[in-house]
C-alpha cells in the first residue's frame, strides 16, 4: 500500500487478501453499468462515476473502508473517484489502480450478472 497524493493506492495481492480475510469494506466499480455486467471483481457495487456525485451521499456510508476500481492503470475514473470521495469527506478511501485488467490477468475470479 502507498500514497498517491492523498489517495492510498492498494495492490492486487493486498485487495485479494482483504477478500480472502472476508474483511468488511465497500468494493466500488466506477465503469458503465455494461463494463460492470460483463464481468466485475467478487461483491462489487457499481456506482459509475458519472453517478457519484449522486448517489455517493445515499449508498456510501462515511465512517466505511472504500475501495475504487476501473479497467486498468491506464483509466483515470477510479482516481477521479477517490479524490472526489476524499473531497466530500468520505476519510477512509483507497484505490485499486491495476483495476480489473489486473485481476483478471492474475486468474483471480470475477462475477458476471
Amino acid at each position: 500500500m502507498h500514497k498517491h497524493g492523498q489517495i492510498t493506492v492498494i495492490s492486487r495481492e493486498e485487495l485479494k487478501e482483504k477478500i480472502d480475510n472476508g474483511e468488511k469494506f465497500l468494493l466500488v466499480e466506477v465503469l458503465s453499468r455494461e463494463e460492470y455486467g460483463q464481468g466485475h471483481l467478487p461483491n462489487a457495487i457499481n456506482i459509475p462515476l458519472s453517478e457519484l456525485p449522486e448517489r455517493a451521499s445515499k449508498e456510501l456510508e462515511k465512517e466505511k473502508e472504500i475501495i475504487v476500481y476501473c479497467s486498468d492503470f491506464s483509466c483515470r475514473a477510479s482516481g477521479t473517484a477517490a479524490h472526489f470521495l476524499l473531497h466530500m469527506g468520505y476519510q477512509n478511501v483507497k484505490e485499486f489502480a491495476g483495476g480489473k485488467k489486473q485481476w483478471v490477468q492474475a486468474g483471480y475470479p470475477i462475477e458476471k450478472l
